[in-house]
């Protein structure tokens, strides 16, 4: 019995933490034409974790959706400013 309780304990450990889905609304105030969002959209979709972007031209903003174990809003937003437009956070939500 006591091994059975050491193995259950032990794969307790070592038992992978979940991620989590998180959604983040940037704003992007440099979009300032039509190809803009493409660029933007782009740059975001290439960073891991991304499993969606959409982008808002007219509220010059984007809604990333990310998995949290592969990437951060930290690397998002420096994908945006690499691509030449920076951004900061509006909104973020978490989801499981």
């Amino acid at each position: 019995m006591n091994k059975l309780f050491a193995s259950l304990v032990l794969a307790a450990v070592a038992a992978p933490v979940w991620a989590a889905t998180q959604t983040v609304t940037l704003a992007v105030p440099g979009m300032t034409c039509a190809a803009c969002p493409i660029t933007v959209k782009k740059a975001l979709s290439k960073v891991e974790g991304v499993s969606k972007v959409d982008v808002g031209f007219e509220k010059r903003e984007t809604v990333v959706t990310f998995d949290d174990a592969k990437t951060s809003v930290q690397k998002l937003t420096r994908a945006t400013e690499d691509a030449g437009y920076p951004s900061s956070v509006q909104r973020q939500a978490v989801s499981h």
